[in-house]
This record gives C-alpha cells, structure tokens and sequence, in this order.
C-alpha cells in the first residue's frame, strides 16, 4: 500500500503523529506537507493528494485540517475519490468495508493525536468487503462517468 498525506496549517500536528504510525505499520507514503504556521487554504493541499489518489499514484490519501470538514469537501470534487470525514474508530472500520473509502479526513481541533492514531490504523488495516455493497459502490462509480 502507498499513502499520500497532507494536512493544511490546522492539522500539522495531527500529521506527524500519523506519519509516525505509517513508519511503524511499514507503509509506503509521501508527505506532501504543509509546514507552516500561517494560514493557507486547504483545497491547495487537498485535490493534488485526491487527484493523485484518483489517478492510481497512490493507493489511499490521509487529509488533515482543523475540523476535517474542508479537506473532505475539496477531496470528494475529484472525479473517484470517496472521502470519508472520520472522528471515530466504528465510522473508521465501516467507510472500509462498505464504502471502500479510498481517501480519509479528520480534524485536529475535533480529536487528539491517540484517537487520531487509532482511527487511521483500523482504516488502514481494513478491507472492502465487497458482496452487497460494491454494487452500491459500483453506482457511485458510474454516476460519475
């Protein structure tokens, strides 16, 4: 698995704490930042994670920011992307296995970085389940064509 990161100035914090745990789980990633303490607007660091998701670059993105909510929205415009806004492990387990998320969301100012470790753990380590609801996610598919 190959995972692209991001997070804007609100969810810097958050960020490291799970790259930390990409290292420790031994998954491929790259950071695509961002490292500062001024503000920037998040769909900047949103759509080329989403876009790079989208295009096969990499297997899943992890986005970052205050409350999640932006970076989802951004996320979820690119052509592909189900982004799931994730604030607990259950929500974590289940967009995996029914929804086949390929991109996730949190916000650093809603959760702290122990939640936030274990929320991206459980949805890295699940897998779709397929059966029913990859005919569901199968219409969202081709509603977007």
């Amino acid at each position: 698995m190959k995972v692209a990161i991001a997070s804007d100035h609100g969810g810097i914090n958050i960020r490291k704490e799970i790259v930390a745990l990409l290292e420790e789980m031994g998954i491929e990633y790259e950071d695509f930042g961002c490292e500062c303490d001024s503000s920037v607007d998040y769909p900047d660091y949103a759509f080329p994670v989403a876009e790079k998701v989208a295009n096969g670059e990499f297997d899943r993105g992890i986005l970052i920011c205050g409350t999640g909510i932006g970076m989802s929205i951004a996320a979820n415009k690119v052509k592909g992307i189900r982004c799931a806004l994730l604030h607990d492990t259950f929500s974590a387990r289940a967009t995996r296995e029914h929804n086949d998320s390929n991109m996730m969301a949190m916000g650093e100012r809603v959760i702290g970085p122990g939640l936030a470790r274990d929320i991206a753990k459980i949805w890295l380590s699940t897998d779709f389940e397929g059966g029913r609801h990859e005919n569901r996610v199968n219409k969202i598919k081709e509603y977007e064509k």
